[in-house]
């Protein structure tokens, strides 16, 4: 199809052309040969008036043009898409569909776990495919390759729609046997023991971290883990103390030798959210998803297990 004089599949094209930099692999993704990219790319330089990309050294660089035109591009596209793949109804007993979501495995065991429950026997044709958070998830978002997002409000961005889940409070974990902790943690013992931290990857420190940072309280790390679930199964059999969530240190003091106590630093609830694309916000299947996680969350509620 032409629209005044351009052929919109090269939109398409640009769209990869600007996210790749590279013509090689913009023609993997798009089943093409690496001649027929090159003679798209040409096609748009023509029709633009401008290089769009111009090589710098090894790599291929925007011009100022390309910067303006590639969030345009996008949104067009991603507009397209949600008219094409919107659907009028949603029937979660016969749907059989794909929802991909970025999050933590703190919230895959607090909140997602009890959803796999559910959609086993309400909607057995649905399955989640779930991928760690990271600085590239809300790229990944605009670009139409994630349904949710499941983080702290903190990490959320205002382009998309989003909602509160739930707000999360803070407690310590050690393990039964750890004598060198009471019936109580005093700010002075807390900052004497050895700490098992989480940090994960190139996203900012943890919330806690943050905050004890910001009030110069400075704790002894003697373990740092990639993995909220990873805390438990270490402080077993050692002297250390974690700064958990509340919720993820219930569960895991139901099954493993722990103790969980108030913390003698107040920390700010953490709230956390789910967010979707915009370009998709009219659609069912998503709107069906966000109400059963809010059923999930809200019947935790009512069994005694929120803060």
């Amino acid at each position: 199809m032409r629209f005044q004089n351009l052929d919109l599949n090269l939109l398409v094209a640009l769209d990869v052309l600007l996210e790749e930099r590279n013509v090689s692999r913009a023609a993997t993704r798009l089943h093409l040969s690496q001649s027929a990219m090159s003679g798209a790319l040409g096609r748009l330089r023509e029709f633009f008036g401008d290089e769009l990309l111009v090589q710098v050294g090894r790599q291929m660089v925007p011009t100022a043009r390309a910067e303006s035109l590639a969030p345009q591009v996008r949104d067009i596209l991603r507009r397209i898409q949600s008219a094409v793949e919107e659907t009028p109804g949603f029937d979660p007993a016969s749907a059989r569909r794909t929802f991909r979501i970025a999050t933590s495995d703190y919230i895959t065991e607090v909140l997602l776990a009890e959803v796999v429950r559910r959609l086993q026997r309400m909607a057995p044709g649905i399955s989640l495919e779930l991928v760690p958070p990271g600085t590239s998830m809300h790229e990944a978002l605009q670009r139409g390759e994630l349904d949710f997002i499941i983080t702290p409000d903190a990490h959320t961005q205002d382009l998309h729609p989003k909602e509160v889940l739930f707000e999360e409070t803070y407690g310590c974990v050690v393990w039964t046997g750890n004598t060198r902790v009471g019936n109580s943690l005093s700010l002075k013992r807390y900052l004497e023991l050895g700490h098992i931290g989480v940090h994960l990857g190139r996203q900012a420190p943890s919330a806690e971290q943050e905050f004890l940072d910001r009030f110069g309280h400075e704790r002894r790390l003697e373990v740092t883990v990639p993995s909220f679930c990873t805390v438990p199964h270490l402080l077993v059999g050692t002297d250390l103390v974690a700064t958990m969530h509340s919720r993820l240190a219930r569960l895991y003091a139901r099954f493993l030798p722990l103790r969980v106590l108030p913390s003698p630093i107040e920390f700010p609830p953490l709230v956390e959210m789910v967010q979707w694309s915009r370009y998709f916000e009219g659609d069912p299947g998503l709107r069906w998803m966000r109400e059963l996680f809010q059923a999930c969350v809200a019947d935790q509620g009512s069994a005694g297990t929120t803060v």
